[in-house]
């Protein structure tokens, strides 16, 4: 015989857990509410599981209920998997979109991040046609197979992204109890041919042109002009440079402080760039070209936008040079690689460049600020030098 009562159950008011017996409690939260819950323990293991509202469960049903999971239990069944399989077991289509929704809060940008557009974006054009309409559960290694064939040689690195979201959907399925397995991968890989993959670089500048690029840069001035020197003397990524805004300088302090926000701040952190003194002097140019309209400090055609990264290839493109904004910072790389001793850490600093050896991040809490501003102020002599000098300032 239970310890609650109907007329106990509908007066209880004060919020806490009443228990009825044999794990069964009801729970009443601080707003009133009311639900049930069955403690159950097996093998030292124990699990709380919940039965429903009070609102909607008496408390005849919820004794029914906690009965029922109890002997699951003790049968090794796993009653949560086995609630989601009776509810009904979702299409792929279904089951991705519920995986999107649950990663992408912790993605950077969240929902309106570039990757959480594109996460689903590929799904779409390559999975949902061939199985998104299966069941989760009935999704096999031929379907899956065959999917990524159809792409596996001509697009070989979307290819390779259609892999793992598939993997995550599937992983997802089994965790929830709406598969028994993942997909055997080793077997489907071994069943897609051989990519052969030549490494993209970005066209780049030889660092012995970079002061005869500079001199031609300066020739004529536009904000595209502009902010390319700046994204030259800074070796900062494109969107970075592109979004920079006022409100990030601080000219007295000789530091542009690049925010952690979609598409910058690459890597999770703040990342603090050392302005030399010839990037404050394209600064001190570009502020004749600010507008009342916006905050940044090279500003698009388009009102309140951005340049476009194509605005700044195209500078170098119609000046004879066929290399892309980014490639700067390969010539930049190359340069203290070979013209100087600076150490690697103070040039990877500079990159920011996200370091993949837990065990440097772990113990390493320095950004080389102090150490970055000499090797800075060396790149913008040598960019600058007269006639494109070769004397180096080596770190000492």
């Amino acid at each position: 015989m239970g310890k609650l009562t109907a007329t106990a159950v509908k007066a209880a008011k004060e919020p806490g857990r009443y228990g009825d017996g044999d794990g069964l409690f009801l729970l009443v939260g601080k707003t009133g509410s009311k639900s049930w819950m069955v403690r159950v323990q097996k093998d030292g293991k124990r699990r709380d599981i919940g039965l429903g509202s009070a609102a909607k469960v008496s408390l005849a049903l919820a004794r029914e209920r906690a009965a029922k999971v109890r002997s699951q239990v003790e049968a090794g069944i796993d009653p949560v998997a086995d609630r989601r399989k009776a509810a009904g077991v979702p299409t792929f289509r279904k089951a991705a979109e519920l995986v999107h929704a649950e990663h992408v809060k912790g993605w950077k940008g969240g929902k309106d991040s570039k990757h959480g557009a594109q996460w689903l974006a590929t799904l779409e054009a390559y999975a949902f046609p061939a199985f998104g309409e299966a069941a989760v559960s009935a999704v096999d290694a031929p379907a899956v197979r065959d999917a990524l064939a159809a792409i596996w040689l001509d697009k070989p690195e979307t290819a390779r992204r259609l892999r793992q979201r598939i993997c995550t959907v599937i992983d997802w399925a089994v965790a929830n109890g709406y598969r028994d397995a993942s997909l055997p991968m080793p077997v489907i890989d071994k069943a897609l041919p051989r990519q052969r993959v030549k490494p993209k670089h970005h066209a780049a500048l030889s660092h012995a042109d970079a002061p005869r690029f500079m001199t031609d840069l300066r020739a004529k001035e536009t904000i595209g002009r502009l902010a390319l020197e700046a994204l030259i003397l800074t070796a900062v990524r494109s969107g970075d440079l592109r979004g920079m805004k006022w409100a990030e300088v601080d000219i007295e302090e000789k530091l542009w402080r690049v925010p952690v926000e979609v598409g910058r701040g690459k890597g999770g952190r703040v990342h603090i760039v050392p302005l030399t003194s010839e990037a404050i002097y394209v600064l001190e140019r570009a502020r004749k070209h600010k507008r009342g309209d916006t905050d940044l400090v090279f500003p698009g055609a388009v009102k309140g936008k951005q340049l476009s990264d194509n605005t700044l290839r195209k500078v170098a493109v119609d000046m004879g040079y066929p290399i892309t904004a980014h490639g700067f910072r390969s010539t930049f790389a190359d340069w203290v690689n070979e013209q100087t001793s600076f150490p690697r850490e103070v040039r990877e600093a500079a990159l920011a460049h996200v370091n993949q050896n837990k065990a440097e991040v772990a113990y390493s809490r320095t950004d080389y600020l102090e150490k970055r501003r000499p090797m800075m102020e060396a790149w913008a002599g040598y960019c600058l030098g007269a006639s494109g000098g070769n004397v180096v300032r080596l770190a000492v």
